[in-house]
């Protein structure tokens, strides 16, 4: 960041003094206003519930333009990165590193990821510990925070190859663990990760191959696998990544921020989306009930919402959604699965919402999670994982975003400040006259 000349004057109506504050520029985006004196000076601070209006970092990483539809992964739109940058590992490798790698150094990583993949054997014994009903994401939370106890020689976060060897830990064995989640849920042995698969493939293969047969791998399926996980690697300055820099902050090992992450990713506001909207694709039941259920998200008072449309950030078409509508007609024409109910149904809901005027001028388009949520269902995934998914996919970025917080001279312990509505200071009455 630069500091413009431009200086932002904050005045006060009460008669207290004037103060100004320097003014930054990125390289793209909003200007903001350094308010680090503003209490000092003022003895004030700034209300910002959501923190809708406020830059908590400076970040390199990824930059998003909602009015434009725009995502950036170190400056390259991600519909470029999707179709034509290669696969996942090299989205990975972009993102902790700033540029695209070579032939060498992408041979290189995908090497390094490929060897780490496996679990500590431990780890299994873990999992015996959960009910085999267990949501995959509690698992999931507890598994990779566990990490730390097996890898005590990658956790000195001042130290920058430890940050480099957990990073790689941790994005090359996220898939085994989601993996072994949802084998576990369903009865079935783990599987090990061959190093002869690339990291989708060995991913799919880790959770639908089993000991009596053969497992095929199918190429359109993998594809599919690795745009979704591309489309969601990094999101900016999301919840779950500021509850990442916000756990890292305070000096805690990397296994445990990423799991603090995906804690936060539980929740149905963040990553439970696509696992709702398919929620209510299976609500509406079919492609005749759809004009009520059109008339019941249009009435306020029935609380009925459409799910899988619109986006806090995107006022415009979310740029993934175009991706993974794409992913989502090739996945049902290569399993023969355009007749399937539940697919028509959601087809049938995009093509109204997006010709409803009502729709159209509330920019309630199809979001990312509408389509992701039927491609995952199409690949035999439970709903129950598609957060999990989620997370797999965003360990990446968690990583880089909290390698570069750790990196960064002016990062500070993170201490939000509050408004107080409560009681003010008051004394204990005796006990006699309580």
């Amino acid at each position: 960041m630069t500091n413009s000349e431009t200086k932002a004057t904050l005045s006060f109506s009460d008669g207290s003094p004037s103060i100004e504050m320097p003014i930054y520029k990125g390289s793209i985006g909003p200007d903001v206003i350094d308010i680090r004196k503003l209490y000092g000076a003022t003895g004030k601070f700034t209300y910002d519930p959501g923190f809708m209006s406020t830059a908590a970092c400076n970040s390199s990483i990824t930059y998003i333009d909602g009015d434009k539809g725009e995502l950036l992964y170190r400056g390259y739109p991600i519909e470029q990165l999707a179709q034509n940058g290669g696969d996942f590992l090299e989205s990975c490798y972009l993102l902790l590193n700033g540029e695209l790698p070579n032939a060498e150094q992408k041979q290189k990583f995908v090497d390094t990821v490929t060897k780490h993949t496996m679990v500590h054997e431990q780890m299994q014994f873990f999992f015996r510990g959960f009910r085999r009903d267990a949501h995959p994401m509690s698992v999931l939370v507890g598994t990779v925070g566990a990490l730390a106890s097996f890898y005590h020689d990658s956790l000195d976060i001042n130290d920058a190859h430890h940050r480099e060897v957990s990073a790689i830990r941790l994005i090359a064995k996220m898939p085994t663990l989601v993996a072994m989640a949802y084998k576990y849920s369903i009865g079935q042995p783990f599987v090990y990760p061959r190093n002869d698969l690339s990291y989708s493939a060995n991913f799919m293969y880790m959770m639908f191959s089993n000991p009596c047969e053969p497992y095929k791998v199918n190429e359109v399926l993998v594809r599919a696998l690795d745009r979704i996980l591309i489309l969601h690697a990094d999101h900016e300055q999301n919840a779950s990544t500021s509850t990442v820099r916000l756990a890292g902050s305070s000096g805690a090992n990397p296994f445990a921020c990423i799991a603090a992450g995906i804690a936060c990713l539980w929740g149905p506001a963040h990553g439970g989306a696509n696992e709702a909207a398919l929620s209510m694709l299976e609500e509406i039941g079919s492609v005749d009930n759809i004009p009520h259920f059109i008339e019941q998200v249009k009435d306020k008072n029935s609380g009925v919402k459409l799910m899988g449309f619109g986006h806090r950030v995107y006022k415009n078409y979310d740029p993934r959604a175009k991706l993974m509508r794409e992913t989502c007609y090739e996945v049902l024409n290569e399993l023969g699965l355009q007749d399937d109910p539940l697919f028509k149904l959601a087809m049938a809901l995009e093509k109204i919402a997006l010709e409803d005027e009502y729709f159209v001028s509330r920019k309630l388009y199809p979001n990312v999670d509408f389509y992701s949520g039927i491609v995952q269902r199409a690949l035999g995934i439970p709903t129950a994982l598609f957060t999990g998914i989620f997370a797999l996919a965003r360990t990446v970025g968690w990583v880089a975003q909290w390698k570069e917080m750790i990196s960064d001279p002016e990062q500070k312990i993170g201490r939000p400040r509050q408004l107080f509505v409560g009681s003010p200071k008051r004394d204990v009455p005796a006990i006699d006259k309580r």
